[in-house]
């Protein structure tokens, strides 16, 4: 269906106002809003397309603007004094781009306005004193015509056709631009869904609290690894939890599955639930690191892991249990005077062997004593990647660790994981090199 409006015909057929249906089609609106344009200052990309089109053609004036179904809105105008958003717009009905849109895409060419019987009636023509007008549409990668690139004459001329593919190419070239920042805006929008889906695969690593033990303090805590923040889909790997096992005994576990990403996601939460699944039945730590290890093998675990384990519960003099390191660093246990030891004999990391080898340790927590568990991104901080020599650090290790836990000794088990998370931060200066979980637990002093 076509319409026809003084002597031109529109794809389309015309809305009840006389003007191009193409206006009002809800397709082309959206693109045009998805430009992100719509009702937003100049820019200076556009003003110097635009600059360029009037200095090239000698018209005077220049405009890009962006139509919707009322409105002709001037992302730039060249020539034209108008700096307000409320000045830089006219209504439909009074702008010639209304043509570009309903010829779908075709160039509105006009040597003298006030004669062409297209546009001698044009309520602008006076008013905008316009003499001659020149425009190419701008559309979007579907061919959707978003508005116009034109230049305005004061006075009638005939435009050379040197100057009307000079301003086809200036189109193109902002229709270009357009396109990108449409791209971006997608791309934002993509990279924002997969943040949230990062982030909900990486809550489910975690618990969303830990679990209260009576008479035990316990504090967590988890940084993703700083080039693989939760705006990425590379979820990280470590995990730990603190539960409940039988009667008044209790278990914590922390790993690092190797790798990132989803895989590594899928890898951390079947171990959650396999050690929560088990614990209630054995007693050994290293017996039930064990059962994990044939798990991982029989389901064909695409990752291997370290983890560390511990049973407890309370007793009468503080916090007794028994731990087992699977290929992971040994533990950290705090006294109440500020000496730190290390627990625990290093077995076999899971996921890959048959047969691995893993020690029970036991051990006894008294009143002002913490046990520390903590993945390797604690003891592996590093500068920041192209950090200048004399301003980079050497890597954050086992013995810094222990240092810094050492000097904490006065502290609860949250004030603890809070001062290690602020050392290590202030090690790497914000630039984590892996992802970092710490699990405390602490016997609180009598008070």
């Amino acid at each position: 269906m076509a319409g026809r409006v003084a002597g031109t015909d529109f794809t389309g057929g015309l809305r009840a106002d006389g003007l191009p249906a193409a206006l009002s089609d809800p397709a082309r609106l959206a693109a045009a809003k998805a430009t992100g344009l719509l009702d937003t200052g100049p820019e200076e990309v556009f003003e110097d397309l635009a600059s360029l089109a009037a200095r090239i053609t000698g018209s005077g004036r220049a405009f890009v603007t962006l139509v919707d179904a009322e409105r002709s809105f001037w992302k730039a105008c060249v020539g034209v004094d108008a700096d307000a958003l409320e000045d830089r717009q006219n209504p439909v009905e009074q702008s010639f781009c209304y043509f570009l849109v309903g010829l779908d895409g075709e160039p509105f060419i006009v040597d003298d306005a006030a004669a062409d019987p297209r546009t001698e009636h044009h309520p602008s023509v006076g008013p905008m004193d316009i003499g001659a007008w020149a425009g190419y549409p701008l559309t979007d990668p579907d061919g959707r015509v978003l508005g116009s690139f034109c230049v305005i004459t004061d006075t009638p001329r005939s435009w050379e056709r040197a100057d009307l593919m000079t301003l086809a190419t200036l189109a193109r070239s902002v229709s270009a631009e357009i396109h990108l920042r449409q791209s971006l805006s997608a791309a934002r929008a993509a990279q924002q869904r997969s943040a949230d889906l990062a982030h909900t695969l990486q809550a489910g690593l975690l618990p969303p609290q830990l679990r209260k033990v009576p008479g035990v303090e316990a504090a967590a805590s988890y940084l993703p690894a700083s080039n693989r923040p939760y705006s990425d889909i590379e979820v990280g790997g470590d995990f730990y939890d603190l539960f409940h096992t039988h009667g008044t005994n209790y278990a914590a576990v922390l790993g690092d599955v190797c790798g990132k990403g989803v895989q590594a996601a899928q890898v951390s939460s079947m171990v959650r639930y396999t050690v929560r699944a088990d614990a209630g039945e054995v007693a050994s730590p290293a017996e039930l690191l064990d059962r994990l290890n044939t798990a991982l093998l029989a389901q064909r675990a695409p990752r291997f892991l370290t983890a560390v384990y511990t049973a407890f519960h309370l007793t009468p003099s503080g916090l007794s249990g028994t731990i087992a390191l699977a290929g992971h660093a040994p533990a950290l246990i705090r006294r109440a005077g500020g000496s730190v030891e290390p627990l625990g004999t290093q077995g076999t990391l899971l996921g890959v062997m048959d047969t691995v080898h893993l020690t029970d340790v036991p051990f006894h927590l008294a009143p002002g004593d913490l046990l520390l568990l903590y993945t390797d991104g604690a003891t592996e901080a590093r500068s920041r990647p192209g950090t200048a020599l004399k301003d980079a650090r050497a890597i954050f290790g086992e013995a810094d660790l222990a240092s810094a836990l050492a000097a904490s000794h006065t502290m609860d088990a949250t004030e603890t994981i809070t001062h290690l998370t602020g050392i290590l931060d202030a090690h790497h200066s914000g630039w984590a090199s892996d992802d970092t979980a710490l699990l405390a637990l602490r016997v609180p002093p009598p008070k």
